[in-house]
């Protein structure tokens, strides 16, 4: 079985590595304080700060584990090699939504770092996998559980890192 590549821009790997340091360095400590100070206080049966410390710590060493396996297999995009000619991993997309005649950006970025609340679409996403390869000018459509959805781009540039 072949393993998943989890597509990262720059900035995106630097954003995992800077958690997973954060989380190793800072985090650990902080939760091992917390259960020390909660084991100080005697019967673990009914602790409930010793609960949530616990719970803590179970939820941060997943978080590590997940970001672990994410950095593990990643593929970063450099920007200076992302080619604008056409929609790609690593692009800042201007399209018109030809129905409401609405102008969209969005960054195309792997699924692993999609926020649509921050314009950033996966690649693997209906709306990222028909933009992949379009050229400017050319519209494409989206077939959604809300019916199909057509987009001309409008504009390809590279994605300034944030």
């Amino acid at each position: 079985m072949e393993v998943k590549k989890n597509i990262l821009t720059a900035a995106g790997l630097k954003k995992y590595e800077d958690e997973l340091n954060e989380l190793k360095t800072v985090k650990r400590k902080e939760i091992a304080e917390k259960l020390k100070e909660a084991r100080a206080q005697g019967d673990l049966s009914e602790n409930a700060e010793y609960d949530a410390a616990r719970d803590e710590q179970r939820d941060m060493e997943a978080r590590i584990e997940t970001l672990e396996k994410i950095l593990k297999n990643a593929e970063v995009v450099v920007s200076d090699e992302v080619d604008i000619n056409k929609v790609s991993v690593g692009c800042k997309v201007k399209i018109r939504d030809l129905e409401s005649d609405e102008e969209l950006e969005c960054r195309i970025v792997g699924s692993s770092e999609a926020s649509s609340l921050q314009g950033k679409i996966s690649n693997e996403s209906p709306v990222g996998k028909a933009l992949i390869g379009a050229k400017k000018g050319q519209t494409v459509s989206v077939e959604t559980q809300a019916g199909i959805f057509k987009y001309k781009v409008l504009a390809i540039d590279k994605s300034e890192e944030e």
